[in-house]
């Protein structure tokens, strides 16, 4: 495979709102970044992946942008932007950018004026249609909840919002649109920024005949109806053509919809996007009716996804690997034990996290092990999908109780309370009061009690990262699962031509055996999140991870 530096490369994600806030106002801002970059840069991380950061009403966490060219006032200034970037490059750090052009928010000045009338020269930069039988013109669902169809009284015609009604669907069939959009991402470019992660860019292309869904498999209805349409890679193309050309940056879709067989038509050469997030684990445990109908999910299950989605990319193309993000509940509450193996599970997360093939994305907190938030009435939700998922689910008759103990597991109010950096009054987040209110565990787990810890979580990832840099195998190798006895064993090997590495997990609280044909290949552990034992290779306590270099010639 030829090597570049974001396959290379571990990317740390920011959440600006929570990460650290420098002027009491109770919101992370840009500033606040600035203050920790040294603490970024401690990581050992490459590159940093902001959340949007331009103007909106922050309808939905800032993915509702006014003005796609200034910085969100509560984050700062330009001038905050650009010291940023310029702190970041001193220290060989990279920024990717969040861009959002599926959607605006319907504060931009392309909507206002698209809605004024049906002759207005924006009216088709967003997706304008009559109703049918005295309703929406389709019958799709909204990602959070309800209709994707909103009826505007000033043309009495109806505007595609897959989201939230204050997110209005873009017209790509518009060049004039598509034009305003490659500007927009040379604005950016231009100042020097290294990458583009690109919202929901599975959908730009819709089916311009626009069927009713037949199925009322929510994810299949992505599938089939907002992504992969029929001129994606066109579109895809042109914004190359048109604009990433010029810049030496990467690409990062997020991908609903896209499967394992399609998705390396998004990753054409010079044509199409360097590397995509795919959801295959991620909505591993979700049933036909989306986020807030959890169904029971198998390890089985789990490791099946990461072995079609290697086998996807093995040949031709890049993935990504992550295992929680800003629209995810906490990961070591989502797949480890965040009670009495709390660190130990995080601790292996991260040895997947890592040593898997792929660029590894870090969610700001994981890193120090930050677990769900256990909100205490559905009120208390900062986030448009919750409260819109309660609207759905009261007409169902959803008793509250319930639908707060899913929201409580599944929802994304988990990932963004504001980030632990210390034991004192509101984490050392703010000296104001917290835009939302912090997990409360935070006096046991934060930034300044790991710190000098070896043996924490926080530290555990440092050194992971630098096995990571330190064994090339553990980036382009190939990728080998392994065959066990037990399901909740998480076995694989990586390897090339100079090295071979072993990686065994118990994604459990048993004592289980692992297979004695592995001792006389071990070479050396490399690390393990469990003090040694003597033949510690034969069994794998509650939740440990062990990754061992092996014997090549015995192979």
């Amino acid at each position: 495979m030829n090597s570049t530096w974001w396959k290379e490369a571990v990317v740390y994600q920011i959440y600006p709102r929570s990460f650290k806030d420098s002027n009491g106002d109770g919101v992370g801002d840009l500033r606040g970044v600035i203050e920790k970059l040294d603490y970024i840069k401690s990581l050992g991380v490459d590159a940093v992946w902001l959340n949007p950061i331009y103007k909106s009403p922050n309808a939905d966490g800032g993915y509702d942008i006014s003005d796609y060219n200034d910085i969100q006032p509560e984050f700062g200034s330009l001038h905050d932007f650009d010291e940023l970037l310029k702190g970041l490059h001193q220290r060989g750090i990279k920024l990717i950018m969040d861009i959002v052009v599926n959607h605006s928010s319907d504060e931009h000045y392309w909507f206002t004026e698209s809605r004024k009338s049906k002759n207005n020269p924006y009216r088709d930069y967003y997706i304008w249609k009559s109703g049918k039988n005295n309703g929406p013109p389709t019958n799709w669902p909204s990602f959070f909840g309800g209709n994707a169809w909103s009826l505007d009284e000033t043309t009495g015609e109806y505007y595609l919002h897959l989201f939230s009604k204050k997110q209005p669907d873009l017209n790509w069939e518009n060049p004039e649109l598509r034009k305003a959009v490659y500007d927009m991402m040379k604005f950016w470019l231009n100042k020097g920024v290294d990458g583009l992660r690109m919202d929901v860019i599975s959908c730009i292309s819709k089916n311009v005949n626009f069927p009713d869904t037949d199925t009322d498999d929510f994810n299949e209805t992505i599938r089939k109806y907002y992504a992969n349409g029929p001129r994606l890679r066109e579109f895809l193309q042109g914004m190359n053509e048109e604009a990433l050309s010029e810049f030496d940056c990467v690409t990062v879709g997020e991908g609903p919809g896209i499967t394992n067989e399609n998705a390396l038509t998004y990753l054409e050469e010079k044509k199409g996007l360097n590397m995509i997030f795919h959801f295959g684990h991620m909505f591993i445990d979700q049933g036909e009716g989306g986020r807030f109908d959890p169904i029971a999910w198998s390890m089985d299950g789990f490791k099946e996804i990461f072995k079609i989605w290697d086998d996807t990319f093995s040949k031709k193309g890049w993935g990504s690997v992550f295992l929680g993000n800003h629209d995810f509940p906490r990961m070591v509450s989502r797949w480890g034990d965040d009670k009495k193996y709390w660190a130990e599970s995080a601790k292996l997360l991260c040895t997947l996290l890592m040593s898997m093939r792929g660029t590894p994305f870090v969610y700001a907190g994981d890193e120090i092990g930050m677990t769900n938030v256990a909100l205490s009435s559905i009120e208390d939700s900062k986030d448009i999908e919750t409260l819109n998922g309660w609207s759905e689910a009261k007409k169902k008759g959803v008793l509250a109780a319930d639908f707060l103990k899913i929201a409580n597991q599944q929802g994304r109010d988990n990932a963004r309370t504001p980030f632990h950096w210390n034991s004192s009054d509101e984490a050392g987040f703010t000296s104001g009061k917290p835009w939302m209110p912090l997990n409360s565990n935070f006096k046991q787990i934060n930034k300044d009690v790991q710190e000098d810890d070896q043996n924490s979580v926080l530290n555990y990832y440092r050194t992971m990262i630098s096995i990571r840099k330190a064994h090339p195998v553990l980036i382009y190798g190939t990728y080998q699962p392994i065959e066990t006895e037990s399901e909740k064993l998480f076995v694989y090997v990586r390897e090339n031509e100079e090295e071979k590495i072993l990686i065994a997990l118990n994604f459990s609280e048993e004592t289980v055996n692992l297979h004695s044909r592995f001792i006389s290949k071990i070479q050396e552990k490399l690390i393990g999140n469990y003090p040694p034992l003597t033949h510690e290779w034969m069994i794998l306590r509650p939740w440990e991870a062990s990754v061992y270099t092996l014997y090549k010639e015995l192979l």
